[in-house]
This record gives structure tokens, C-alpha cells and sequence, in this order.
């Protein structure tokens, strides 16, 4: 499998966004994975487990681990929906679990697999969940509208609460914005 070019997620998820009437920040993950005809469920599962996605009778389940903080649910939910969308084919008729994200948020899965390129489909949909939670167009109109002093942090802390997401997350994504 090729691996795919940002600007094509970038697309796909803005036209999840269109499809959903999505305008503006938090976004709604939960919505939009049942928009996209998923459900979500919530157990407790082992720490190392961030969550799973499976199809059962033609109904795509996303398990997220409840004892994880609601930032970590959210970047779980859109990484999900980034397997759902992107990799449908290879998640049929098999469950797909994903360990915990070494980076809360990061925009790459930072293990050794996914480092050299191997995990081609896990850095997707990282990539995948990071454009949905914070989308290129929200989050350049959000920075251009508040000023920004390297002194002083809260503009970042008050964008990463906008956006529901860690203030790593928010700081990895900044850095990557294409």
C-alpha cells in the first residue's frame, strides 16, 4: 500500500466535515463516526489499549478505552474513523486494535515501526485524527485571530481547550500545518 499524501487526507476529512455541517471547532468525533454509520462504545480496557475498530454485520464498532483522559477518547474516535475511511478494506472481517499513541497527539505514531515508515497505515490515520480534531482551515483562522507573545502561553492553552486536544497535540500540529 502507498502511502498517502497529506493533502489527500486533508481533502477526505473536509469533505467528512461538508457532509456533517461541521463549522467551527470542537469537532463533534462521535457525531461524525456515527454520521459515517459507526457506533461508538466505551469500556475499560487494559492501559496499553487506546481502542479498536471492528465491522460486525456490516456495522462498523469503535472501542474506546473509558479510563483514558476525554483528549485521548477524542484523538482514539478520530484515528478510528481514519482507519474507517482510509483502510476499510484492510479492517474487514478482522479486529484492528491500536496501543496506546506514545504522543498523546502526535500527527505520527512514534514507535520504531512507525518511525522507519513501516506502519504506513497507522501514520495515516494519526494523520487522519489529527486533521479532523484540528482541520487546517479552523485552526489558520483560529491562530490569525489571537495574538501571540512567545512569553506568554495562554493564547496556546486557550486554543488547545477550543479545540479540545492537548496543548502537545496543538503545539505537533502547529508545527505541521501544510
Amino acid at each position: 500500500m502507498t502511502s498517502r499524501e497529506k493533502s489527500d487526507i486533508a481533502q477526505h476529512v473536509t469533505a467528512i466535515l461538508e457532509k456533517c455541517g461541521i463549522k467551527s471547532a470542537p469537532i463533534a468525533v462521535d457525531k461524525v463516526a456515527k454520521a459515517l454509520g459507526a457506533q461508538v462504545r466505551y469500556s475499560p480496557l487494559d492501559e496499553e489499549l487506546s481502542g479498536m475498530i471492528y465491522i460486525h454485520d456490516g456495522t462498523p464498532i469503535i472501542g474506546v478505552n473509558a479510563r483514558h483522559s476525554p483528549n485521548r477518547q477524542r484523538f482514539t474516535i478520530a484515528h478510528e474513523i481514519g482507519h474507517l475511511q482510509l483502510h476499510r478494506d484492510l479492517i474487514a472481517g478482522k479486529v484492528h486494535v491500536d496501543k496506546q499513541f506514545p504522543i498523546e497527539f502526535a500527527g505520527l505514531n512514534r514507535d520504531t515501526k512507525s518511525a522507519s515508515g513501516t506502519e504506513s497505515v497507522e501514520i495515516e490515520a494519526n494523520q487522519f485524527a489529527a486533521q479532523l480534531l484540528m482541520p487546517t482551515e479552523f485552526l489558520t483562522k483560529a491562530l490569525a485571530s489571537k495574538p501571540f507573545d512567545i512569553d506568554d502561553e495562554s493564547p496556546l492553552n486557550e486554543l488547545a481547550k477550543k479545540f479540545r486536544v492537548s496543548r502537545q497535540a496543538l503545539e505537533f500540529r502547529i508545527r505541521n500545518l501544510q
